[in-house]
């Protein structure tokens, strides 16, 4: 088996304005480095990409959606969704006439990619989507955000694949307020969040439980501060929740090199972390893990970055 790979056309057609950094030419980086990543193969051509398992995502039904939206909200999008020009759903966020395919279809990479790994057609997976969605809660659009994907993916393994226990580690920058929202009070479901604080969302430093690990981290926490983080907080909660399947809210905002926040990690701790998120899957979850793509706003470094990430996942 291989490490799957979930895109789709329409996500790079989601265009909110000219200079928002949440744009179509971050999925353009991300694949034009893995195609340029060579790896050691007897066949021809040897790089990442051409290693992976390629899928188009289909688009995530109403259905799959309404077990983590209200089905106000779900319409309301529907309704918002503009046939020219621009819909503002909040300062950071706005939908095109081509943003409702993009999400759906970034919410339906979230629940094929669960199935591909449940049903062992692959290894693991990673969905090159956008817009990202771990700030999108139950009835609200936020911080670039508009349907939670990677929520709708966890919903859909809970539910299509009848899994008790279920982690989603979110290494974003940003604290994953909208997973927060949707899980707080779903038993089945541990959140393990990582971010800077104080920062947007300004949430999390305070809402930690036994199931939302909440780890805040100040600017300039750096490498080594971010994997003791990991070691010291989040190692042990997973230890004991025992997750049937891993979800990874993959942003790679914390790159020292991205201008939207100050952690200062490096590619070095992608790969790193992926492991990490590997053993744990290996040791609890049948090696089963579902990676969605969040942020990452600088293009050169959200290419490397995540191509670390893919790698690393597909044991290369």
């Amino acid at each position: 088996m291989t490490t799957a790979l979930l895109t789709h056309p329409d996500t790079l057609l989601h265009v909110m304005d000219g200079q928002h950094p949440e744009s179509p030419a971050r999925i353009t980086a991300i694949l034009d480095a893995l195609a340029q990543e060579k790896i050691s193969s007897h066949k021809s051509p040897n790089t990442l990409l051409a290693s992976l398992q390629r899928h188009i995502a289909p688009e995530a039904s109403d259905e799959q959606l309404l077990r983590v939206h209200s089905a106000a909200y779900v319409q309301k999008i529907r309704e918002l969704a503009p046939r020219a020009g621009l819909v503002r759903l909040d300062p950071d966020t706005a939908m095109g006439p081509m943003s409702l395919s993009a999400c759906l279809h970034a919410s339906g990479a979230a629940v094929l990619a669960t199935d591909l790994v449940m049903q062992g057609k692959a290894s693991n997976a990673f969905c090159c989507v956008r817009p990202p969605g771990h700030h999108a809660g139950k009835s609200r659009a936020a911080g670039f955000c508009i349907f939670n994907h990677i929520a709708v993916g966890v919903a859909h393994a809970l539910a299509a694949h009848g899994l008790k226990r279920v982690a989603i580690l979110d290494f974003d920058v940003h604290h994953g307020d909208g997973s927060e929202d949707i899980f707080k009070n779903d038993e089945r479901v541990m959140l393990c969040s990582t971010f800077q604080h104080p920062h947007y969302p300004h949430r999390g430093a305070d809402s930690r439980t036994e199931r939302m690990i909440n780890v805040p981290l100040a600017a300039g926490t750096g490498s080594e501060g971010f994997r003791a983080a990991v070691q010291t907080e989040i190692a042990p909660a997973l230890e004991r929740f025992k997750p049937q399947m891993l979800f990874i809210s993959a942003g790679f905002d914390a790159h020292a090199q991205d201008p939207l926040a100050q952690l200062k990690l490096q590619n070095e701790d992608y790969a790193w972390v992926t492991s990490f998120a590997m053993q744990v899957a290996e040791r609890h979850a049948g090696k089963r893990i579902v990676s969605l793509l969040e942020g990452g706003y600088h293009l050169p470094a959200l290419g490397q970055a995540a191509t670390s990430h893919v790698r690393t996942l597909a044991g290369l």
